[in-house]
């Protein structure tokens, strides 16, 4: 994979990674403001360019969405005000995942065979293949009825180890109907 910058006139910094394993021309935009375009390594950077100048209306779009994200984020703490605030997380994770998960499972009949609480900033949990489920303590930012939305996803996934169409029809049974509304209510928090 190569990975250059390119000034582009409009958007400052673009991120422009050939990738032989990409099979079509990909943009994103990173809530740092970031525009990445990704394409096959067959593609020209000239051809990629012109796509993402063709697409000027979804950048300035998703532009403005993550601005409002940034805006909308608690100012950033001190290394020592966010060291303090993790350990605060993680005794409140130790004492409330560990209960929440196993009123869930008998509620539910879905049987877990560990769960873990550890500071993850990539996924809210996931379930192993053993049905070892491990938790961020980050969900303890989250309103109790999405940390309950999580685990329950997490649950799923001991009997439905994929995200396949019964994985979903499982969680939306779970959640009385509401799986979409609460993964996107769920987007709203990051782990970040």
């Amino acid at each position: 994979m190569s990975v250059t910058k390119y000034r582009h006139p409009r958007w400052g910094e673009v991120t422009l990674s050939a990738n032989p394993r990409a099979r079509r021309i990909s943009l994103g935009v990173r809530l740092s403001g970031e525009v990445r375009l990704s394409f096959p390594s067959s593609v020209s950077p000239e051809r990629a360019l012109r796509f993402l100048d063709e697409k000027a209306e979804w950048v300035e779009a998703a532009l403005r969405k993550m601005a409002q994200r940034r805006a909308a984020e608690p100012p950033r703490l001190s290394a020592e005000e966010e060291k303090l605030r993790v350990e605060r997380l993680r005794r409140e994770a130790k004492i409330d995942l560990p209960q929440r998960i196993e009123r869930l499972s008998r509620l539910t009949g879905l049987k877990y065979n560990s769960v873990t609480v550890r500071l993850t900033r990539s996924k809210w949990g996931s379930c192993s293949s053993r049905n070892d489920i491990s938790l961020s303590l980050l969900l303890m930012t989250l309103p109790e009825h999405l940390r309950d939305f999580v685990i329950l996803h997490e649950l799923c996934h001991t009997r439905e180890h994929n995200h396949s169409v019964r994985f979903h029809a499982l969680l939306d049974k779970l959640v009385g109907g509401r799986e979409k509304e609460l993964q996107r209510e769920l987007r709203r928090y990051s782990t970040r």
